[in-house]
């Protein structure tokens, strides 16, 4: 059987696969590659599920990853187009999922389908497909990974399809990304009127001036391949809406995205330290979901490139920036580079690709492997 990129895409996106739920895709994808000849392994751990699917044996291996899941719809009635109907009109395809990222998706297989129906090649070929990359990241790559180890099955290189293109296809591809730290600063003080201001303990100005402190000085000036990290205040909640109470707590959200001059660990000492000098009696919840990494095999990021600008005439431009991916947890075993549709419209309403760009996109994976495995 034959597949066709944009066809499959439209069967991926008409799956509800919003996190964690599966919603049928990877039911599609494995029945897909077990007709294209891979050994597929179903991996559910919690409530996610999980796909790792390889065809051939030994060296080299290359690996395509990527996921599945999709976050929420939002504001549903406001879609121009049901978002789980995958239509195409006016030379897009539209639905949730689309640029991140179960187009891309579709074009691993159709790559790989057309890349085995003319090449018989040495070494493996696989798909690390996961369902939980749009949350917590917990289930998926990461135990894919620890499973892959207790089998000695890493892959040579991967390649993550990854909405990474700005104007036009492919015009950019992401050589590395950006770490992750979350936090929630809570202050408490003591309730009371605010004519008795002297029997009362108001922890708002403690907060301001916690998160004054932490944004007022730059965290670094950035790298050769990142731009400075840098902490953004997403949310300050106070819950009273009586205006004549002092409440007894107010509670502020903040993310830091941070380059390869940091990590997790020293961020979070940073916070901590700031939070014991100015906040007074509080609660401080940090997360590190990651730091940043950046791709060092120069043969793989040349190997892409080439790929892209054969297929589009366009040297892509290589870049680090935009938000975490699970190339993060991959790097650690293999060098990665990501490379797919356009960012412009992800996690939108309305979200949507060019019809065009899904095939182009398809051609140049298919150039990819023909490159890694030196067939063509």
């Amino acid at each position: 059987m034959t597949y066709d990129p944009v066809s499959l895409s439209q069967e991926l996106i008409r799956c509800p696969s919003i996190t964690p739920e599966e919603g049928g895709a990877l039911v599609l994808l494995e029945k897909v590659l077990r007709n294209l000849g891979f050994e597929c392994h179903r991996l559910d751990y919690g409530d996610v599920s999980n796909l790792y699917a390889k065809i051939g044996t030994g060296s080299p291996h290359f690996c395509f990853a990527g996921h599945t899941d999709v976050v929420p719809l939002g504001d549903a009635s406001a879609w121009t187009h049901d978002p789980f109907s995958g239509q195409i009109s006016e030379g897009k395809l539209w639905g949730r999922g689309t640029a991140d990222m179960k187009c891309a998706i579709a074009a691993f297989v159709v790559a790989v389908e057309r890349f085995l129906s003319q090449n018989a090649f040495q070494g493996s070929l696989s798909f690390l497909i996961t369902g939980d990359e749009e949350k917590d990241a917990i289930h998926g790559t990461v135990k894919v990974l620890e499973w892959l180890k207790n089998r000695n099955d890493f892959p040579d290189a991967c390649l993550i399809g990854e909405p990474t293109s700005q104007v036009q296809i492919c015009d950019m591809i992401k050589i590395g990304r950006r770490g992750s730290v979350t936090g929630k600063l809570t202050c408490h003080g003591k309730q009371g009127h605010i004519a008795y201001p002297a029997f009362m303990d108001n922890p708002i100005p403690r907060l301001l001036k916690t998160l004054q402190v932490l944004l007022e000085n730059p965290i670094d000036a950035g790298s050769d391949y990142f731009e400075p990290s840098r902490l953004e205040i997403t949310s300050i909640d106070v819950g009273n809406k009586a205006s004549n109470i002092i409440p007894n707590k107010v509670t502020a959200y903040f993310g830091v995205r941070i380059n390869d001059l940091q990590t997790g660990e020293k961020i979070q000492t940073w916070i901590e330290d700031v939070c014991r000098e100015t906040a007074g009696h509080h609660d401080l919840e940090i997360t590190c979901h990651g730091d940043a990494f950046l791709t060092q095999d120069q043969d793989l990021i040349k190997l892409v490139s080439l790929a892209v600008q054969n297929v589009t005439g366009r040297v892509p431009e290589l870049s680090t920036s935009g938000a975490t991916t699970d190339g993060r947890f991959i790097t650690h075993h293999c060098p990665v580079v990501e490379c797919g549709l356009k960012e412009a419209t992800m996690h939108q309403i309305d979200e949507h690709v060019e019809v065009g760009d899904i095939e182009i996109l398809t051609a140049i994976y298919e150039r990819i492997l023909g490159q890694f495995f030196r067939q063509m």
